[in-house]
């Protein structure tokens, strides 16, 4: 399988990016599934319905989620009724929407997506490495499902790594998001699990990690608010995590960044000759 996983989506730069080249993404890597992180796709905080409807129409597959998703209130009660928009599993029993899913892709093949948060520095949500381990239990890569994917959201890179190799050898990916900076540490682990601690954000980074500059620079500086915090607007970074998958395992064959458009290098994923 070929996936493609797009990291946080901040405000309308980055959501017009990713609607724009997603369609021809998928032609051009004949992809298999796209995952987008959308929590800060709408204003910078949040998504809403009308949004999940345009990415989806787009070709996302699959929407992950992380801390900001309450920023919209009016997503509340579509967490219920989308099954494809995932919000952190690790949330306590009986928080409105679900954190993982079985999804269906092309030629019949079935995609599990996993939306974790971490705890360091971050919102103390339930443990994620039992929450990780209690899902991987229940199926089994390469026979009841044909790829994983877990979106680890947080903070700390040490968090992250620790869960990447809880999963090693049982999925596809494991792929930070929330710190909006590509990390350069794409690798595949010896089980065979790709990893990269953060893919980055789909926004403009003539910014500060998403935001136009003034308000944040006030913050840190003066220790006080003087206003809202506003998506930055300027030409968006495409920021993701390409990886292909052996059709017999589900392991990663290969896995390289995608970096598009905006103010970062360009990256492109190479083609690979190994067998899937």
């Amino acid at each position: 399988m070929k996936v493609l996983f797009f990291g946080d989506t901040v405000g309308r730069s980055g959501r017009t990016a990713l609607l724009t080249h997603i369609p021809d993404l998928r032609r051009r890597l004949d992809l298999d599934l796209v995952v987008v992180n959308g929590e800060n796709v709408a204003g910078g905080f949040g998504i809403t319905a009308a949004i999940c409807t345009e990415l989806y129409a787009a070709g996302a597959d699959v929407i992950t989620t992380g801390n900001h998703i309450w920023g919209q209130r009016e997503i509340i009660p579509h967490l219920d009724r989308d099954e494809r928009l995932l919000r952190p599993h690790n949330f306590p029993p009986g928080t409105p929407g679900r954190g993982v899913g079985i999804y269906s892709t092309r030629g019949g093949k079935k995609a599990m997506v996993m939306n974790v948060m971490t705890q360091l520095f971050m919102d103390p949500l339930d443990d994620p490495f039992a929450c990780v381990e209690a899902e991987l239990a229940k199926v089994r890569l390469g026979v009841t499902v044909d790829a994983i994917v877990i979106d680890v959201h947080g903070e700390a890179t040490s968090e992250k790594t620790a869960l990447g190799v809880l999963a090693d050898g049982r999925a596809s990916l494991v792929v930070g998001s929330h710190t909006h900076v590509p990390t350069a540490d794409w690798r595949i682990l010896p089980g065979g699990t790709a990893y990269q601690t953060d893919a980055g954000m789909c926004g403009d980074y003539d910014s500060v990690i998403g935001m136009e500059k003034t308000e944040p620079l006030v913050r840190f500086r003066r220790k006080f608010s003087q206003g809202r915090l506003q998506p930055a607007q300027g030409e968006a970074t495409l920021c993701g995590t390409y990886v292909e998958t052996n059709d017999k395992t589900g392991l990663a064959v290969y896995i390289a960044p995608l970096r598009l458009g905006g103010k970062l290098a360009p990256a492109w994923p190479i083609a690979t000759n190994e067998p899937r």
